[in-house]
């Protein structure tokens, strides 16, 4: 959709403010660092089911009540804290993604060793970028989101689908998604535009 800037973005991107600064300013472009990459793979996996409009406005919540995505605090919570999120009505209450954010940030510490996190998820990285001209022609999941899903599953995290690694890809640059005829493209740098 051509917005009133003249500039074209995704339906999802065109209409709502938070989404429209969300898709100009943050999306596709590459997150490199520990908490960056863990923090987005929870956010997706909380977005499972919902929309991204959702997820985007408890984000400062979240961030709040996960001690700003800081995988070494979120890795000693316990029962009590996971019994105390599920009564903040200011974040998504699913008892399994709550867990599964812990649980990650344990997996995300315990990567370390191999290299970390960040470097685990760009070493996904294809090897080229869809090129897409109309929305239809945008994938939902590719064959490094599936190695990737089942990687990160291997090394214990959990919400971390295909399709919802796919997302995460799209989101911090691995791929770029936006049309070819977009504002955006190529603005991450990592791929030409």
């Amino acid at each position: 959709m051509i917005g009133d800037d003249g500039s074209a973005r995704p339906e999802w991107a065109s209409t709502d403010p938070l989404l429209r600064e969300y898709y100009d300013t943050e999306w596709g472009m590459p997150v490199r660092d520990e908490r960056g990459v863990y923090e987005r793979i929870c956010l997706e996996g909380f977005q499972a089911g919902l929309s991204w409009a959702t997820i985007l406005r408890k984000r400062p919540a979240f961030r709040e009540v996960f001690a700003g995505f800081d995988p070494d605090i979120v890795a000693r919570f316990g029962p009590a804290d996971v019994d105390r999120l599920m009564t903040d009505a200011r974040i998504v209450r699913n008892r399994r993604k709550i867990e599964a954010t812990i649980g990650n940030a344990r997996a995300t510490v315990g990567l370390r060793d191999e290299g970390g996190l960040a470097d685990f998820v760009w070493s996904f990285r294809p090897a080229a970028t869809p090129q897409p001209r109309d929305h239809s022609e945008v994938p939902t999941l590719s064959p490094e989101s599936v190695a990737l899903s089942k990687a990160l599953r291997g090394k214990g995290f959990a919400f971390v689908g295909p399709t919802t690694m796919y997302a995460l890809m799209e989101a911090i640059g691995m791929v770029d998604t936006h049309l070819v005829s977009s504002h955006r493209r190529g603005s991450s740098r990592v791929w030409p535009a």
